[in-house]
């Protein structure tokens, strides 16, 4: 080791019993036997190493400073009596000669034990994160996504791709979240904008010449958290081909992270080349979302023609679903607070009945289905014990509940459920429209810069809610990982699209300058992806919240506690730049 170390806390061993050595560390804590006998322990990025002070003096050098204090340690290495076959270091400990306090730890209490600290409040650890970070339960996740970034640009260079990085300060552009604003002071009234994503600017690499660009980029959204999404920043593995279709793109997501999550998920079943494919009608029938758990073995039976009159009346006049569940053991209370999960999630009730070892339909809503049970029975083809949830509404209210009873009630239910591997699978053909629900009017319903299935003549002569686009999400474990598209070059085909939502050229010229403006010196075809970075390696690491693997994470109120981020600033810095702030009127 360099600096002022001879060996890290977890590399000393059983050969180097005699050696004098130097160590560096925190101070993580002592136990003390007697006056003039202890055993300390000292960590560092590395591991940890057991120092035995065996003199008065040199126990009270320990006692007199407070844990995670940083300490220098010189001493001699020799053989433990009672080994410790948990830690690396186990074999050995250090008689220290000299003690010196590098950095002093001033407070006698902690907010929390390090080595605890994932069970204290979440917004503790954010405002300590610095400590939190020492915990190694905590490090290793920050550790494990270097070496998966690093291993995501080692493989994307063996494609041929090129890092190239995008401007952070850009300006405002309409694509689906809220931008971060920045003020400027040399143009008053003016405003550069936080890249959502670098979508425009890799597309013009594609027109600049560039055949494989990639990035690992960071994005700057102002959304709500979610246990999948953290507020403000994120980061994605961006890339974009030129003179590439659908298929180029899937080809190198289907080589670059199967290996990726062989490597370093949680579990070691991946899915391999090709992923399964699903257009996006398709999944919302039969999963009821476009983002299915293929890992879960459910899927979804449209009921409305058998049950619509059955005579219940949540069902007359609806669209109605149902899920059926084999090997399903719950008692009542258990589905009932599964049921409110759902309504929780979907403000949709979810119905039930079973088929009991007699073969009779009991429970829930059975006494309205005795006169359709033989119909019932062969249409999901029923078994005895079998469980059945349903579920009515509008289509799509329909669909999207009986997805998270999939969901719901699947992960609760081993037999459903092969947990342990991860399901790819692509979600394709998109709609290009779709009818707004505030608006009424036809929206763009994906990403309005792809390219239409059958081109200007689709846009033409087909209905425009008919319209599919080359839009795809790569979906893992019922988690959307990315979005992607084979991209609109085309600026006839691009002002004819956007025609359809009721903007004119001049709109699209004003919007989108220079992508327009490229476009029309001869673009190729083009097509890209982003996978989101820190949602995949929350599937490697297996944890349920995304902000356990970013280092310094916003907490749900998109607030750093650590930096006291966002912070007012000073009436000369908003007169720099021309800013007078308005606070909203009290209720």
């Amino acid at each position: 080791m360099t600096q002022s170390r001879t060996h890290n806390l977890n590399e000393l061993r059983i050969e180097d019993v005699g050696k004098r050595v130097t160590l560096v560390g925190w101070y993580e804590n002592i136990r003390r036997v007697s006056k003039n006998l202890g055993f300390v322990i000292l960590r560092d990025f590395y591991g940890t190493t057991q120092i035995v002070p065996e003199t008065e003096e040199m126990m009270e050098k320990f006692l007199s400073v407070n844990c995670e204090s940083t300490l220098l340690v010189e001493g001699v290495v020799r053989e433990r009596s009672n080994k410790n076959n948990k830690i690396a270091t186990g074999d050995i400990e250090v008689v220290p000669e000299r003690v010196e306090v590098l950095g002093k730890c001033i407070y006698n209490e902690l907010p929390f034990e390090i080595n605890r600290s994932k069970e204290a409040d979440e917004n503790t650890r954010l405002k300590y994160r610095f400590l939190d970070l020492r915990n190694p339960e905590v490090k290793k996740k920050i550790v494990m996504r270097s070496k998966i970034v690093a291993d995501l640009r080692l493989s994307m260079a063996e494609h041929d791709f090129l890092e190239i990085t995008t401007p952070i300060l850009t300006a405002s552009s309409p694509e689906g979240a809220r931008d971060y604003l920045v003020p400027s002071r040399n143009h008053p009234g003016k405003f550069y904008a936080l890249p959502q994503a670098p979508q425009q600017f890799k597309q013009l690499l594609m027109t600049s010449g560039f055949d494989r660009y990639f990035q690992i980029a960071p994005c700057f959204r102002d959304e709500d958290a979610r246990a999948d999404r953290s507020p403000g920043e994120f980061y994605q593995l961006d890339m974009e081909m030129a003179f590439a279709s659908q298929e180029d793109v899937f080809a190198v997501i289907e080589d670059v992270l199967p290996p990726i999550f062989e490597k370093y998920g949680t579990y070691n079943v991946a899915s391999k080349a090709p992923f399964t494919r699903i257009a996006y009608n398709d999944a919302m029938e039969k999963y009821g979302s476009d983002k299915p758990d293929l890992r879960i073995k459910l899927h979804v039976d449209d009921v409305t023609d058998l049950l619509g009159d059955c005579g219940f009346e949540a069902f007359a006049g609806n669209v109605v679903k149902a899920v059926k569940i084999s090997e399903f053991a719950k008692t009542r209370k258990e589905i009932d607070a599964l049921c409110d999960k759902v309504f929780v999630a979907t403000a949709n009730k979810t119905f039930w009945f079973k088929l009991d070892e007699n073969g009779e339909i009991v429970g829930g809503i059975a006494k309205f289905l005795q006169e359709k049970k033989d119909a019932i029975v062969s249409a999901l083809s029923l078994k005895p014990g079998d469980f059945v949830a349903v579920c009515a509404g509008k289509k799509l209210v329909a669909q999207k509940t009986a997805g998270t009873i999939i969901k719901t009630f699947g992960a609760a239910n081993d037999a459903s459920i092969d947990r342990e591997r991860y399901e790819f699978c692509w979600i394709v053909d998109f709609p290009m429209y779709e009818i707004g629900e505030e608006s009424g009017e036809i929206e763009f319903c994906h990403n309005p810069f792809s390219m239409p299935q059958g081109g200007m003549d689709a846009l033409l002569n087909n209905d425009p809610l008919t319209i599919n686009a080359y839009q795809y999400d790569l979906v893992c474990n019922g988690i959307e990982l990315s979005s992607g598209a084979v991209r609109n070059h085309d600026p006839e085909i691009m002002v004819k699209a956007f025609e359809i939502v009721g903007l004119g050229e001049e709109d699209v010229k004003a919007k989108f300058p220079a992508m327009y403006n490229a476009f029309c010196y001869g673009a190729p075809p083009h097509a890209g992806i982003a996978p989101g970075v820190d949602r995949m390696i929350m599937l490697l690491t297996g944890d349920e919240t995304i902000r356990e693997i970013i280092p310094f994470p916003m907490n749900k109120n998109a607030q750093d506690l650590l930096m006291n981020a966002p912070s007012t600033v000073e009436q000369k810095q908003l007169d720099d730049v021309h800013i007078q702030i308005v606070m909203p009127k009290e209720d």
